[in-house]
């Protein structure tokens, strides 16, 4: 479950994207709904808007909501979600292949637009970030609070035995108990700058590799569940969080970057339909961690559709109403 690639992997994907964005198909959303407290006097009446995600479930969810709205709004939305790795979706959007997508902040500023030092303020990183991209003919809207970055956690019981809180607090157990810390991460995650060993540099800590696991993601759940290894490299939002009650522990020295969602959308697409950032702002506004905790496991753990999980949860929200 990847939300980005970077280094070597970036290459592999650009030429994917060289060999075509994987758009060559796609299909109308048809969902039954009308304006609630979005879309109202259906302002993209007329629009006909490309929605794209990348293909993991939190983007998936996304570029459903997304639209959703512009259905409610009144436009006729063609759904080219789910596109393999993250250059792709990026580059549909960039060239007006599809006009807008969420995307991650870190992702854009690290990945796409060659910087190797995130920037640690989250409203910070997003200016950085909307202000590079004006270049490429995008347009980054206000982002959220969703910020899906790495964590390492444990489950309740080693939380109840060692009671960190806070990555520093690890490091402090680390050098009191070494034995106590063992981690299971992505092989990845071991290896890259801001992964594991910058983990380690930023907060003063040094681990014996006896103590370091690698294995897939989502072996990690259920390993750090079992009490396997005490803590275990987790995405912030992952459903499996909170169905499998786990305890996450604050970046408090903030290391790893922010990747906080926010609407991409093609220049050219927000001039002729304006309307597009009033239709999205509160939806944005509403989304956090929790909530993405949330619609994630609906998908992740009770395997429920994505697109499903989208409508209801903008119908309970009262963002859009059935028809």
């Amino acid at each position: 479950m990847r939300r980005r690639v970077t280094g070597p992997m970036a290459a592999f994907a650009l030429l994917a994207v060289v060999s075509g964005c994987g758009l060559t198909s796609g299909s109308p959303m048809v969902d039954d709904v009308r304006p609630g407290s979005v879309g109202k006097g259906r302002p993209l009446a007329g629009a006909k808007l490309t929605v794209t995600s990348k293909e993991f479930t939190e983007q998936l969810v996304l570029g459903a909501i997304m639209g959703i709205a512009f259905q409610a709004a009144g436009a006729e939305v063609l759904d080219r979600t789910g596109i393999q790795g993250s250059i792709g979706s990026r580059e549909a959007v960039k060239n007006g292949d599809a006009d807008a997508g969420y995307e991650y902040t870190g992702t854009a500023w690290i990945t796409y637009l060659g910087n190797s030092d995130p920037i640690a303020d989250p409203q910070k990183q997003w200016e950085a970030v909307r202000d590079a991209d004006r270049k490429n003919g995008l347009t980054w809207l206000a982002p959220s609070k969703l910020n899906n970055t790495y964590a390492l956690a444990m489950n309740q019981a080693n939380y109840k035995k060692y009671g960190t809180k806070t990555l520093s607090d690890v490091a402090a157990l680390a050098k009191k108990d070494p034995k106590a810390v063992t981690v299971c991460v992505e092989s990845e995650f071991a290896n890259r700058a801001d992964g594991l060993p910058g983990m380690e540099k930023a907060y003063g800590m040094k681990l014996p590799s006896g103590n370091i696991t690698q294995m897939d993601t989502g072996i990690i759940y259920t390993q750090v569940r079992k009490g396997s290894c005490t803590y275990g490299e987790v995405f912030t939002t992952d459903g499996r969080i909170k169905s499998m009650n786990l305890a996450v522990m604050a970046d408090d020295k903030k290391f790893f970057p922010n990747y906080n969602v926010a609407p991409s959308i093609n220049s050219k697409a927000l001039k002729k339909y304006p309307a597009i950032a009033e239709v999205l702002a509160p939806i944005t506004k509403r989304l956090d961690n929790d909530v993405a905790q949330e619609l994630n496991a609906k998908v992740d753990v009770d395997g429920e559709d994505p697109h499903a999980v989208a409508l209801d949860w903008m119908k309970a929200e009262g963002f859009v109403k059935e028809g």
